[in-house]
């Protein structure tokens, strides 16, 4: 099966300091891929090479089968067009209604007449429940339903691979379960393929087909979710146990410290 999206060899830098080194992922059509590690460990860096916002110092982004950053700026753009972001704020513009938001990729990207624009954003929210809310604005709905609708707006233009960046980030445990169904119909109903980025283990057990976890910039451990879970890493472990790693003061682990010092 041929990836849609291939990551060969990443590597990113700020200045001296190494971000991402030598990074492969890969993501097949029907899949979710979920990226996990904690916080700084470049996993949202990752995500963001995937969707030309920076070109990598060495290594490749295949999007389709073709190198993202070898591509003239129109092709780049075209290529793009085939996937959907949603960001971690949903990043709506708040002077305009949720129909309007969905509407306006498809006017300036497809040429698509407003009122025509309008019928297909509608049936983008109705895809995610929305149906009732076309004519809000975004100050007047709940966090959910912001990232519902950014969700719709990501579904515009029938893309064939879906990016998460923290979908579930200031959400209730309720409502993220909520979107994390969400995800896995969009899934079963449109065959696309998904990456997200994430530190929620609720979301990860819920919807991950494939993971990847970064450390340090490194993937330290990639394979099925019930295979890494059972990997004999400290960093993994540590990860899904909610503990920090088995760090030592002394012969003593530091996490053995801390829960004496919270007796």
């Amino acid at each position: 099966m041929s990836e849609l999206i291939k990551v060969e060899k990443l590597v990113v830098r700020y200045g001296e300091h190494t971000v991402l080194d030598r990074v492969d992922v890969s993501l097949v059509r029907g899949e979710i891929l979920v990226i996990l590690g904690g916080s700084g460990s470049g996993k949202s860096t990752l995500l963001r090479h995937m969707v030309g916002l920076r070109a990598p110092e060495e290594g490749r982004v295949l999007l389709f089968g073709r190198d993202l950053y070898a591509l003239e700026e129109e092709e780049r753009e075209d290529t793009l067009k085939r996937i959907g972001m949603l960001f971690q704020s949903a990043a709506l513009f708040n002077s305009l209604t949720l129909e309007e938001n969905i509407a306006l990729p498809l006017i300036e990207h497809r040429g698509v007449a407003p009122e025509v624009a309008a019928v297909i954003a509608r049936m983008k929210l109705a895809m995610v429940g929305l149906e009732n809310s076309a004519r809000l604005l975004p100050a007047e709905i709940s966090g959910g339903m912001k990232k519902r609708a950014g969700l719709a707006r990501a579904l515009a233009l029938d893309p064939e691979v879906l990016l998460f960046d923290e979908p579930s980030a200031g959400l209730d445990p309720v409502t993220a379960r909520a979107l994390d169904d969400l995800i896995l119909d969009l899934r079963a109903r449109l065959g696309v393929g998904i990456v997200v980025v994430t530190h929620e283990l609720g979301s990860i057990n819920a919807i991950a087909d494939h993971v990847i976890m970064v450390d340090h910039g490194k993937v330290i451990a990639e394979g099925p979710l019930a295979d890494v879970r059972a990997m004999d890493n400290p960093v993994v472990h540590a990860f899904f146990a909610r503990e920090a790693p088995h760090e030592t003061v002394g012969e003593r682990p530091i996490a053995d410290l801390l829960r004496e010092v919270g007796k």
